[in-house]
C-alpha cells in the first residue's frame, strides 16, 4: 500500500466535506440563528486542515489513475471514519457527550437512523444535518466525490466499487465518473420530486427538505419527534412510502428504465421481482394480521403495513406507527424482513435482495446435488451464470454477516440483561435498519444503552454500511505491506 497515493485521495476527500458541511451554516442565517454557525463553521476548519495535513505528508503530487484495489480499500474504510468524526463535532456543541455525538453522526452517514435523541428542542441547522448526513451517505460519499472530482476520473473505479452497496458491477456509461455523475443525478432528481410532493401534501417546507433527505437515502431521521406518524396525514405516508420503495431499488436499474423509457427493464430483472413480491407479500400478511387481530380499518392496515415493510426491508427507520404495540405475529414478519434489505446498488442496507436469492439458489443447488451426484446445476441470475468466485464471495459474505450479527447481539444481550434489545439491536445497527424492539422501537432512544453496547452498534453501522470489504481485507497481512 502507497501512502502518498492514500494521503492524496484522502486530502481531496477531506477537502470537499470542508465545503459541503457548510450547508447547514446557510440554513442557521437563513432562520437568525447565528450561534449555530460556529458548530459548522469549526467542522468545516477541522476538515480543511486536516487535508492540508495529508496534502503536506503526501509531498508530491502523484497520479491516482493507476491506484490499487487495497489501497481504494483503505481509502473508503479511512474516509467514512474520518467523515463521521468530523459530523459529529457539531453535536458536540449542542451538549451532546463523545460519545453519543459519533453515535449520532454514525447513525446519520450510514443511513442507520438509530437516534440517541431523548429531546427535539433543537435549532433548524442540526436538524438539516442529522438529514442531509444521512443524504450523502445514502448514494455515498465517495460516488460524489468521483463525481465531481476530476482527480478521481479513472481511479474512482476502484474506490467506487469498493463503496458500492451490494454484490454489483453495475456501469450505466463506460466511465465512471459519468456513471457516478448520473447516479447522484437521478437521486437528486428524486429528491427535489420528493420535496415538492410532500410541500403539496401540507408538510411545512423545511420539513419536507428533511425527510426527502432521509426517506430517498434509506434513512430515518425526521425533524419531527414522533416521525412521520406526527405529521397525521395519509398523503404523506403514501409519498413518503413510495419514494422509499424507489430508494430500495437499484439506481443503475431505475436509471437506465428511465433514459430508455423502458419499464420492462424492471421486470426483467430477477432481483427487483424478488424484492416486489418480498415487499407484496409481507405487507397483504401483516395487512391482515392488523386487520384481523389489530382491529385496523382495511384500508389504515394497508397503509401502515406497507409504509412499514418498506421502511423496514430498505432499512430506513421511519415509522407511520408504533409497530412496537402491534401483536407478536405482525412484529416477528418484521424482524424477519430485517434479514433482507433492498437491492444492490441502492441506498437500502441490509444483507440485500440479490444475496437472499442467490442463497436460496444456492441451497436448491445443493440439494439437487444429493440426488443427482453427476448433474451440473449452474446459479443463474439475471439469465447469466453466476460465476464460482463470485458465488463464493457472496457466500462467505453472509457468513460472516451471520457471525458479526451474533457476536454483537451476544454482546450486547449480555451487557443489557436484555436478550430482546440484543437481538433487535444488533441486526438493526448491523442492516442500518435504525429501531428495534422495545425501547429501542420507533419510539423510542437508543440513549438507554450502554456504553460499550453504543461502541458496538457504532461499529456495526459503519461495518454495516461498507459491507465488511474493506475490514475483511485489513485482516490480510499483505494488506499492510506499507511503501
Amino acid at each position: 500500500m502507497r501512502l502518498t497515493y492514500v494521503f492524496i485521495a484522502l486530502g481531496l476527500i477531506l477537502r470537499c466535506i470542508g465545503l459541503v458541511i457548510l450547508a447547514p451554516a446557510a440554513v442557521a442565517i437563513y432562520y437568525n440563528d447565528y450561534s449555530s454557525i460556529v458548530p459548522f463553521v469549526t467542522a468545516s476548519f477541522v476538515s480543511i486542515v486536516l487535508s492540508l495535513f495529508f496534502r503536506k505528508k503526501s509531498s508530491t503530487f502523484e497520479s491516482l489513475n493507476d491506484i490499487k484495489k487495497s489501497e481504494a480499500l483503505f481509502i473508503v474504510a479511512a474516509a467514512w471514519c474520518m467523515f463521521a468524526v468530523i459530523a459529529a463535532i457539531p453535536y458536540y456543541f449542542y451538549g451532546f457527550s463523545v460519545l453519543n455525538g459519533l453515535f449520532e453522526a454514525v447513525s446519520g452517514i450510514t443511513t442507520t437512523g438509530a437516534t440517541i435523541l431523548t429531546s427535539y428542542d433543537y435549532p433548524h441547522a442540526l436538524f438539516f444535518w442529522r438529514s442531509m448526513s444521512q443524504w450523502l451517505g445514502g448514494m455515498g460519499i465517495i460516488v460524489l466525490f468521483i463525481a465531481v472530482l476530476p482527480q478521481f476520473a479513472v481511479a474512482g473505479r476502484q474506490m467506487f466499487f469498493a463503496e458500492a452497496p451490494g454484490p454489483t458491477e453495475d456501469k450505466i456509461t463506460p466511465r465512471i465518473r459519468h456513471t457516478a455523475t448520473a447516479l447522484w443525478g437521478l437521486y437528486v432528481v428524486l429528491t427535489i420530486l420528493e420535496i415538492i410532493f410532500l410541500k403539496l401534501a401540507g408538510m411545512p417546507l423545511f420539513d419536507a427538505f428533511c425527510n426527502s433527505f432521509s426517506s430517498i437515502a434509506g434513512g430515518g431521521f425526521s425533524p419531527n419527534a414522533a416521525s412521520i406518524m406526527g405529521y397525521h396525514s395519509t398523503a404523506v405516508v403514501w409519498i413518503v412510502a413510495i419514494f422509499m420503495f424507489f430508494a430500495g431499488t437499484n439506481f443503475s436499474l431505475m436509471y437506465s428504465a428511465f433514459t430508455q423509457k423502458n419499464l420492462l427493464l424492471f421486470w426483467k430483472n430477477d432481483e427487483f421481482k424478488l424484492y416486489f413480491a418480498i415487499i407484496f407479500t409481507f405487507s397483504a400478511l401483516i395487512a391482515f394480521v392488523l386487520y384481523a387481530h389489530n382491529s385496523y380499518p382495511p384500508f389504515k392496515a394497508v397503509t401502515d403495513a406497507f409504509f412499514q415493510v418498506v421502511s423496514v426491508i430498505i432499512a430506513a427507520g421511519f415509522g407511520s406507527v408504533d409497530y412496537a404495540k402491534w401483536t407478536l405475529d405482525a412484529k416477528l414478519l418484521l424482524f424477519v424482513l430485517m434479514f433482507v434489505g433492498g437491492c444492490a446498488g441502492s441506498a437500502a442496507g441490509g444483507l440485500k435482495v440479490v444475496r437472499v436469492a442467490f442463497m436460496f439458489k444456492y441451497l436448491r443447488r445443493e440439494i439437487a446435488r444429493i440426488l443427482h451426484p453427476s448433474g451440473v446445476f449452474p446459479i443463474k441470475l439475471n439469465k447469466t451464470i453466476v460465476a464460482p468466485d463470485v458465488g463464493a464471495q457472496m457466500m462467505a459474505f453472509i457468513v460472516f454477516y451471520y457471525v458479526i450479527f451474533a457476536v454483537s447481539a451476544f454482546l450486547i444481550s449480555l451487557i443489557e440483561k436484555n436478550t430482546l434489545i440484543g437481538v433487535t439491536g444488533s441486526i438493526a445497527t448491523l442492516g442500518n435498519i435504525g429501531p428495534g424492539f422495545g425501547v429501542i422501537g420507533p419510539m423510542g432512544n437508543f440513549d438507554v444503552l450502554h456504553p460499550l453496547s453504543k461502541v458496538i452498534c457504532i461499529s456495526n453501522m459503519i461495518v454495516g454500511r461498507l459491507e465488511l470489504i474493506p475490514f475483511l481485507a485489513m485482516l490480510h497481512p499483505d494488506f499492510w505491506k506499507i511503501r
